[in-house]
């Protein structure tokens, strides 16, 4: 049955995520027979799952929950004590499923069965921990001098921590033993590039509470988790992903091979048959097939939005608990599709998107709002709610005292330019640390993610009205749209996504502003910003018309000047490895046809490397 392990996990996950929505909601309606029904019937499905795949304690923590839940259907009504033990034996499946995928023996559930066991949900949406009898708040045994304990360190670091900081961490810890396995190892630290976890199995001689304490005492960690992981003699299985397809699409990749297969001994014939014309006819089919294929191999990838929201609505009802705070969530759109690795990035800068609302927006009462929709290739994902809204003022005096302003910048700043001041890493205006917030960390996650795969993120916010935050990503990060330019002699790329225009601009169009020029555009002054000053190359000047791309960063146009606009072409990126993955506003790269490389850059990262409208970067009068 190993064969399906991986189906297992991920159905058993999504029958928990379920459960737990379901949970909320009843809470909510108790007398709701719909979701009730509901309710036994995933319990129900984890059970003969777990039966059928002789997971012995999974099985039976299942078959209970179904029992208790039978009960339930049989009064017509949950009561709110049930719906607390459910949640409880929720958490435990979850704990059981983390044993399963670790490849341990499942931990004890008759405590719980026998009605004398608890189980805490936790506060903060953290993967759950294999059981080892180490409880916060419990003594914990010291290791014997002759006993080594394998113990599994977990570091959630909600600050994007500079790599080299998770690096020191990693290394202060394998001088407490030996550090078996971690994610990410020493060499992708040294890389570089944001750190928002780190995970690693630590073989040592310490306790689970000295290993917490040492790191607790570094900067920039949030929260520590820390427990003895229980030996078996097997070796801990290499499993390799997997994603589940639907029937109807892999019958469109057996058709598309198929067809591809007889293009190409087509192809062959007009080639050695010297047919000019069927030769060309032949590879503009090769054309559609292949588009008509990366269709369909992206659609192999995407995931609906609702993957990774399921756990949002228990997430906000622990909240409310914790903070005494009334708190409606909604979530629109949850059907909307993105590649899955968007969506796995996405899923903890969402929870903390909602944490912030509750904590920052929210006062007594109010609703968060999720909603999500398709912008042509992009998809925007937004967290809106009806708080207290930011207050421009205090982040202006935090931004003067940190020195990130000068008094007169920060008078002369607008609003909606303030905002973005809260991505920045240990930026907050809280005068106390909460259990969910007040760390500056968070925000920056959410930039760093969004930002990582091209998109942008964009906030919104009146005094006394809320927040909105709304994140725009491409569909795909793999094939994408691109408009060529040429700067200096090298051709560059941007992604269409970040193209909102494209213009050829003649000199009486173009007017300054102090030092400044710009271009009206759609009833504003839009700034023109020298490619060339903003990659460091030598300016040259303009004859005939100026070729402007407009973009848009912050939620401001910009109009980039480059020497020539190339045209458009759909391309393969690639990620950057070592060392130039630490190019500012360099995103990726690509290989042409003729064999030629086309970096493609990020106008906001070249802007944050300390160039500005107006700065260097200006084309001035």
């Amino acid at each position: 049955m190993s064969k399906y392990h991986d189906m297992f996990l991920s159905e058993s996950r999504e029958h928990l995520q379920a459960m737990g929505r379901l949970l909320v909601e009843l809470e909510k309606s108790p007398a709701d027979r719909e979701g009730l029904d509901a309710l036994f019937r995933e319990a129900h499905s984890i059970k003969g799952m777990a039966a059928s795949m002789g997971y012995r304690a999974t099985a039976e923590l299942g078959h209970h929950l179904e029992d208790f839940l039978a009960g339930i259907r049989a009064d017509g009504r949950i009561r709110p004590e049930a719906i607390n033990r459910l949640l409880a034996g929720v958490d435990l499946l979850e704990g059981l499923i983390d044993d399963l995928a670790a490849a341990l023996p499942e931990r004890d559930v008759y405590a719980f069965i026998a009605g004398s066991g608890t189980v805490q949900p936790s506060v903060a949406p953290v993967p759950q921990e294999p059981d080892s009898g180490f409880q916060e708040g419990k003594p914990v045994p010291a290791a014997s001098s002759e006993e080594i304990l394998k113990i599994v360190v977990e570091l959630v670091l909600e600050a994007v921590a500079p790599a080299a900081r998770a690096l020191l961490m990693l290394r202060e810890l394998a001088g407490q033993g030996a550090v078996l396995d971690a994610d990410p190892d020493e060499g992708q630290l040294m890389q570089g590039g944001a750190v928002p976890r780190l995970e690693l199995r630590l073989k040592s001689r310490r306790t689970p509470q000295e290993v917490k304490d040492l790191l607790l005492d570094m900067p920039d960690v949030a929260r520590v988790s820390c427990v003895v992981e229980r030996v078996r003699s097997e070796a801990r299985p290499n499993r390799e992903r997997t994603v589940r397809v639907r029937t109807g699409l892999l019958d469109q990749f057996i058709n598309l091979t198929g067809e591809l297969v007889t293009n190409r001994y087509m192809l062959q014939a007009a080639y050695n048959e010297g047919r000019d014309q069927d030769l060309r006819e032949g590879l503009e089919r090769l054309t559609r097939l292949i588009t008509d294929l990366h269709h369909h191999v992206l659609q192999a990838r995407m995931m609906p939005l609702a993957s990774i929201t399921g756990r949002l609505p228990r997430m906000v009802r622990e909240l409310e608990q914790q903070t005494d705070k009334a708190i409606a969530l909604r979530i629109v759109g949850e059907e909307v599709e993105l590649d899955r690795s968007i969506l796995e990035a996405l899923a903890d800068p969402l929870m903390h998107l909602v944490r912030n609302a509750v904590d920052h927006g929210i006062e007594e009462r109010g609703e968060i709002q999720i909603r999500a929709g398709r912008e042509k290739d992009l998809v925007l994902v937004e967290v809106r709610d009806d708080g207290r809204g930011l207050d421009a003022e205090a982040i202006r005096r935090k931004a003067v005292a940190a020195g990130l302003l000068s008094p007169g910048q920060a008078r002369g700043m607008a609003e909606r330019d303030l905002f973005p001041l809260i991505c920045l890493p240990g930026f907050s205006t809280r005068a106390e640390v909460s259990e969910t917030s007040g760390r500056g960390v968070g925000m920056d996650v959410v930039k760093a993610v969004t930002e990582q795969f091209g998109g942008t993120l964009q906030i919104a916010s009146e005094r006394g009205q809320g927040t909105s935050i709304q994140l725009r990503l491409p569909l795909s990060v793999a094939i994408i749209r691109l408009l060529l330019v040429e700067c200096g002699g090298e051709l560059l790329a941007l992604p269409i996504t970040r193209v909102l225009r494209i213009l050829e601009l003649t000199r009486s169009e173009v007017r300054s502003s102090g030092r400044q020029m710009v271009v009206p555009l759609d009833n504003e002054l839009v700034p023109l910003l020298s490619l060339r000053r903003m990659l460091r190359q030598p300016a040259q000047p303009v004859a005939g018309t100026i070729p402007v791309v407009v973009s848009e960063v912050r939620g401001r146009k910009i109009a980039l000047v480059v020497d020539r606009l190339v045209g458009q072409r759909e391309a393969f990126v690639k990620t950057l490895a070592f060392p130039l993955n630490r190019i500012a506003g360099v995103s990726g790269a690509t290989i042409l046809g003729d064999g030629r490389i086309v970096f493609i850059i990020d106008p906001q990262g070249l802007l944050d490397e300390g160039t500005a409208p107006g700065g260097r970067s200006g084309v001035t009068p």
